[in-house]
């Protein structure tokens, strides 16, 4: 702007100069109406030159005036964003003084708090301090007592005084266990058998009774003779190629299959079917039949042991276990059919696993899988726990299934609560009504070992085992068994039971204890 103002001034001398001159040269050479025309020109000229002049300089100032505006409102910019820094420094500054107030004040109120705790601690020690002068002294005067009394030596006053303060204890242990043991008790039973009777009521099967032998219907008794042959080669070749014993008496239109194993049983009563339709009976026509029927039946063993995984909805078992969870189709237990047996504990764990949130297709597999070593308990030694163990290994069963496996009978710990639902839910299905049938003998002998069981204890007047042996009750001496020793002989009865006895499901035990006392009016 400066620049155009001198530019000007130097236009505006440069025409006063040339106006001169002009002057000069009408003056010298008579010009004077160009001079007075030049004159005006350049009275104008100066005249646009001063406006102009004029104009640049309002224009300056305007400018200077919106440059000094802009840098004003520039600053008052910063000077706002400064601060809005400055108070929010002073805000934080005002937060951390809180802060540290109330941390202050809570400090404050700890040590009051430590000092009220250790004004109280004094209390008690002190208090302590005092009973344990107090008892000093009463164990003292009980001494002396006991001493002058009964002439004893210290020494064994005190043991005397150690066996009240004990039977005191043990008498206020008692109650107190009791008290905890029948609400724990009562609790659990209550949620134990809301889970047992869903589990039940949602898993029904249907038993039947396996045996020993197979009773075949023939059309008539002349087919006897065609089936023993001449001079018994047909039984003999029978029973050689099937490994079965095949008995015909005088029962009409009848004979009997006997033997141990289910499966070799299925295939000769399969065969002898075949040959009685078929009609053609003789060694070479038994030996092909024997062999046809062992092919079809050990296919309907692997369909068998699949349809079970399917029903309980499992997936990835090796192709053995499959083939060997269809032979305990043919295999028994207390005449329980052990694959029926094994598919129910798959289905009550399941459900059980579901009600605890438990992985229900882990429990289901342990369930289905717990007895499968009694698929070749007849062939491999050792117990159907090991063997089912070591096949589960053998076949990359999961650490969870294979403790499963080996703990439901607890010869080994049990690890998870899947293994727990396992042993639970095979003495559950084993001890329902009608699932298994045990020998007389067997019932006797067990009856027999619970009362002797009871008998051996100190005390004891008699014992009885009643509901099928389901529950065991103890008559004992008052004179020698106390109301508190009563509650332990009950524990120790039922421990000896689970040590020494094998049995499905639950035993109660339960001590009577009673005083009669009576006199005679004469």
């Amino acid at each position: 702007m400066e620049t155009q103002l001198f530019t000007t001034l130097f236009q505006l001398i440069i025409a006063v100069v040339f106006g001169g001159c002009v002057g000069w040269l009408i003056k010298r050479r008579g010009f004077s109406k160009m001079v007075l025309q030049t004159t005006d020109d350049s009275n104008r000229l100066l005249e646009e030159t001063r406006k102009t002049a004029e104009n640049i300089k309002k224009i300056a100032e305007i400018d200077a005036k919106e440059a000094i505006i802009k840098r004003q409102n520039e600053f008052d910019v910063k000077v706002k964003e400064k601060q809005k820094e400055i108070d929010k420094a002073e805000q934080r500054l005002l937060d951390r003084e809180k802060t540290l107030d109330k941390k202050i004040e809570r400090c404050e109120q700890k040590e009051l708090s430590i000092g009220k705790k250790e004004s109280h601690l004094d209390d008690v020690k002190n208090l302590y301090q005092e009973k344990n002068e107090e008892v000093k002294k009463l164990v003292e005067e009980q001494e002396k007592t006991l001493h002058r009394v009964s002439n004893m030596t210290a020494e064994q006053a005190k043991t005397e005084l150690k066996e009240k303060f004990f039977e005191k204890a043990r008498l206020e242990s008692v109650h107190t266990l009791k008290r905890i043991e029948e609400d724990t008790l009562n609790e659990a039973n209550e949620k134990a058998r809301h889970l047992i009777a869903s589990a039940i009521q949602r898993c029904a099967s249907d038993y039947v009774a396996e045996s020993t032998v197979s009773v075949l219907d023939i059309p008539s008794d002349e087919m006897k003779g065609r089936i023993i042959g001449r001079e018994g080669r047909n039984i003999r070749a029978f029973e050689i190629a099937t490994g079965v014993d095949l008995i015909i008496d005088d029962t009409p239109n009848a004979v009997v299959l006997s033997s141990f194993d289910m499966v070799k049983r299925e295939i000769a009563g399969q065969t002898l079917s075949s040959l009685i339709k078929d009609g053609r009976i003789h060694p070479g026509r038994i030996e092909d039949t024997v062999a046809k029927i062992s092919k079809e039946v050990n296919s309907g063993i692997k369909k068998d042991g699949e349809r079970a995984c399917f029903e309980l909805g499992l997936d990835g078992i090796h192709p053995e276990i499959i083939k060997l969870l269809g032979r305990l189709k043919y295999r028994t237990s207390y005449s329980q059919n052990v694959l029926t047996h094994s598919t129910e504990v798959g289905f009550m764990c399941g459900m059980i696993a579901a009600e605890l949130g438990q992985n229900v297709r882990m429990a289901r597999r342990a369930g289905l899988l717990h007895d499968i070593g009694k698929a070749v308990d007849q062939s491999v030694e050792g117990s159907h726990t090991q063997i089912g163990y070591d096949l589960g290994r053998k076949y990359n069963e999961p650490k969870i299934v294979l403790n499963g496996i080996a703990s439901h009978h607890e010869d080994v710990p049990a690890e998870s609560v899947i293994a727990v639902l396992v042993a639970a839910c095979d003495a559950l299905s084993a001890s329902r009504p009608g699932a298994r049938r045990e020998m007389l003998q067997t019932y006797i002998n067990r009856m027999q070992k619970l009362e002797e069981i009871g008998d051996s204890f100190r005390g004891v007047e008699k014992t009885y085992a009643i509901q099928a042996g389901r529950e065991v009750r103890v008559v004992v001496e008052p004179e020698a068994v106390g109301d508190s020793e009563a509650f332990f002989l009950a524990k120790d009865i039922a421990r000896k039971i689970e040590d020494e006895l094998a049995y499905p499901g639950e035993i109660k035990v339960t001590v009577i204890r009673e005083t009669r006392v009576s006199e005679a009016a004469r």
